[in-house]
């Protein structure tokens, strides 16, 4: 009676397989089937497409993108972004498929299965989507199942809704009538599965930013992908991560490690690269790394991108590699999102923006699969008319811009340079310049000149790869055996500081809270100080020249303001850098060696008085006080064109403010100068060293150099008067700051204090009568913050024009 039991459940177990395998073969009958890693079918009478799994609990990548975009720099959704590289595997449970991502920032590195049972279960993963069975097959102890993938393809993986609702755009959720398939970039191959959608997202209250690149604000249509990557083969050894590599750093928490060892575990993003010589001196890759262009650059901008792209060709050849890193044009059928392709893009937004380099990575080993460049085509414009606006060229109808172009587009190869880094996995060195452009990984300034007396643009932007470049290449793709490598990455990284090769990257080199004294964003020079000095007289040159030559016949004379927005703001970066001198520290990523030294010293004391002097000199209504001749050739906008984010602030309605414009100058600086965290680096830098200025020295010198100066006349008076009204704002804010450590609020009470007697003092107010009003205003502003405790009048408004990226 047992074997006949056992012999019907065999019986049932074979007629049930048939019968599912006869539902399957009809399932799929009349779809259209795209094989590959996961193969997939299209049913066009539906508009659904259904994915194959034969690969349970298997773990492969998934990566999101948004290959059409909105178009807008401020909303930040660009075409081409990537989104979130995720560690998944499909699991059965049931009559359910679910797509799992695994928890990759906590890890047990070891042999032990019930050690890595324990860190699995300790941390939490994440289920992303869940999936109904539609058919399923079993042969050969295989079993495959098809779901329906359309809900998820049709889903917001990008955070779109999220996205547009934070930055004040809307609120907006998906459409499912007005989304679909897109056929065309769905494909399949044998290491990656490619599926893309069209989704449209409905909604209300749209911001401006999004009204202005929107046919209709009420459905915003982009598309986004789906890439399903299979894992590369465990061939790559990952390389350790050192503070002075250059390159970013990825992580994770191993619990198997020792008690005695870190249990964070750090390495450097790279792509794989090996030599087919490993013995010689100079070989070809086993397989190079091949950067697509965008096709639809144009000429001459997409030569300058290639140009600049292949600097890095050198850096590969220092460290014995032949034609190991190559650029082509991306084929016109070439779907730029799809892995198989490290891809350079021109993304066009409605204004100018940031360009970036992203990659997809292995979070398992740090191994770049794709490196995707985002270069925002706006940008090249940009420096051609900084160029414009520094030479005033257009003496005739047939002006020859060419140097301006050329300095242009000498941007863009430094830039497309740039970008390609950061997909090498190299992070930002801001300290670069220091080193005579030693890295294209800098955020360079247009290096102008006097020669005989006359604006020079040729050594504006470099045209070469850096030595720190060079270094950071032989660090992560140096070709080395596994047991001399550990050897070989520290006598690489002693030889660059050897060589004096500085590094200093993002966190040390912001100029709010950045405390470095190299460390950078677009400066140029040595010493900050006088840099600063230099470029306020390349400015003067400059603004000397201004007038009609500086537009083309037949522009409209209000188009000036453009032109002028980034030349009287042409020192801003330098100030950034000079007021970091005030309080600076000079350190270096340093580890701990033999040598138990340490290299942290604080900027000397005539150097942050240098800078104190420059900035003072900058805001000065010498330098920030306009030419009549300029001012009085500014029109109000000319019919048919308007006001824009590129404009300079103003008061006066619809004409040219140049008294806002100094103002708002005047506002960056002395909110750089007088800084909470700088000026409490200052007081603790001047009781332990007499030779720093204190903060009563800082505030002493800003007060006579704006309020205690002599009254000037004109225009430079009202010039003058918005400044000292910004000193003073400047003080209360930082008496109402609440974060504000006491020794420096003493100080602060003190000034004002002190500065509220100044300004009341009768016998001034009879001397100087066309500062009288201000002064008495002044006056019962800081009587008004110090005895009631609050501001008599919010802080002024204006603001400097967009800046960031200058030009890039």
């Amino acid at each position: 009676m047992k074997y006949i039991r056992l012999l019907s459940l065999m019986l049932f177990s074979i007629i049930f397989t048939v019968q599912a395998s006869s539902e399957y073969v009809e399932f799929i009958k009349d779809k259209k089937i795209q094989q590959g890693y996961f193969s997939f079918y299209l049913d066009n009478n539906s508009g659904k497409v259904y994915l194959e799994i034969d690969k349970f609990n298997q773990e492969f990548l998934f990566q999101s993108s948004l290959p059409q975009g909105i178009g807008s720099n401020d909303i930040g959704l660009d075409r081409g972004q990537l989104g979130d590289t995720r560690l998944v595997r499909f699991e059965k449970v049931g009559d359910k498929v679910l797509l799992r991502q695994l928890n990759t920032d906590y890890r047990a590195d070891t042999d032990n299965a019930l050690e890595k049972k324990s860190v699995t279960e300790a941390f939490a993963s994440s289920i992303i989507w869940g999936f109904s069975i539609e058919s399923q097959s079993k042969k050969e102890n295989k079993q495959k199942v098809i779901i329906d993938y359309t809900p998820f393809l049709l889903s917001d993986i990008h955070n779109v809704a999220d996205s547009l609702k934070r930055r004040k755009q809307g609120n907006y959720s998906i459409d499912q009538s007005r989304s679909f398939i897109y056929t065309p970039r769905s494909k399949a191959f044998p290491n990656n599965t490619e599926l893309e959608s069209t989704v449209t997202f409905k909604g209300s209250d749209a911001g401006n930013f999004l009204r202005s690149v929107t046919p209709d604000a009420k459905a915003v249509t982009v598309n986004l992908h789906h890439s399903l990557i299979k894992l590369p083969d465990e061939d790559y050894k990952r390389r350790d991560f050192h503070p002075y590599s250059g390159y970013w750093s990825q992580s994770y928490a191993d619990y198997a490690s020792a008690i005695d060892e870190p249990i964070i575990k750090r390495f450097i993003p790279r792509h794989r690269l090996a030599k087919k010589d490993p013995k010689a001196a100079m070989s070809e890759a086993v397989e190079p790394i091949i950067y697509y262009l965008d096709a639809g650059v144009p000429e001459p901008v997409k030569s300058a991108l290639i140009d600049g792209a292949l600097w890095w060709d050198q850096t590969f050849e220092a460290i014995g590699y032949k034609n190991a890193f190559q650029v082509k044009i991306l084929p016109a059928d070439a779907d730029p999102m799809d892995v198989r392709y490290n891809v350079i893009q021109w993304v066009h937004r409605a204004t100018r923006g940031w360009s970036y380099g992203s990659s997809v990575i292995d979070p398992r080993s740090g191994e770049i699969i794709k490196g995707h460049v985002t270069l925002g085509s706006l940008r090249v414009r940009q420096d051609y008319l900084i160029a414009l606006g520094l030479t005033s060229p257009f003496t005739n109808e047939n002006t020859d811009t060419s140097k301006m172009k050329e300095m242009a587009l000498a941007r863009i190869r430094q830039l497309s340079a740039h970008e390609v880094g950061h997909t090498l996995g190299i992070a930002h060195n801001f300290a670069a310049s220091v080193n005579d452009r030693a890295s294209v990984m800098d955020y360079p300034h247009p290096l102008i000149q006097l020669v005989e007396d006359e604006i020079d643009l040729s050594n504006a932007y470099d045209d070469k790869i850096g030595v720190w470049d060079k270094y950071v290449i032989a660090y992560g793709y140096g070709d080395v055996p596994a047991d001399q490598e550990q050897e070989y990455l520290a006598s690489t990284v002693k030889n660059a500081q050897d060589k004096g090769l500085l590094y200093v990257s993002d966190p040390d080199a912001r100029p709010q809270s950045g405390a470095h004294n190299t460390g950078h964003l677009w400066d140029n020079g040595k010493n900050a100080a006088q840099e600063l000095t230099r470029m306020l007289t390349i400015r003067e040159k400059a603004l000397a020249n201004f007038g009609l030559n500086s537009i083309p016949v037949n522009t409209p004379l209000s188009e000036l303001e453009q032109v002028l927005v980034p030349i009287y703001n042409f020192h801003r970066y330098q100030v950034e850098a000079a007021a970091k001198l005030i309080a600076g520290v000079d350190y270096t990523y340093q580890v701990r060696t033999i040598e138990k030294k340490s290299t942290m010293t604080w900027v000397k004391g005539d150097v942050q008085r240098q800078a104190i002097a420059a900035l003072l000199k900058s805001l000065s209504p010498d330098v920030l006080t306009l030419p009549d001749n300029i001012v009085k050739l500014i029109p109000p906008k000319a019919y048919g064109y308007s006001r824009n984010r590129e404009s300079f602030n103003g008061s006066t309605g619809i004409t040219f403010d140049p008294v806002s414009a100094a103002q708002a100058n005047a506002k960056q600086i002395l909110s750089l100068m007088l800084n909470g965290e700088r000026l409490a680096r200052l007081q603790q830098q001047a009781v332990m060293d007499n030779d720093i200025p204190s903060i009563a020295d800082l505030f002493e010198q800003v007060i006579n150099n704006t309020l205690k100066n002599s009254p000037q006349s004109g225009l430079a008076l009202l010039v003058q008067q918005r400044v000292n009204n910004q000193v003073v704002e400047q003080l209360l804010a930082l008496w109402h700051d609440t974060d504000l450590v006491s020794e420096v609020r003493s100080e602060v009470f003190v000034t004002l204090s002190d500065l509220n007697h100044w300004l009341t003092d009768r016998s001034r107010l009879k001397k100087h009568k066309t500062m009288a009003a201000q002064f008495k205003l002044l006056s019962n502003q800081i009587n008004f913050s110090l005895n009631q405790g609050k501001l008599i009048t919010p802080i002024s408004k204006v603001k400097m024009p967009p800046g960031s990226p200058i030009g890039n």
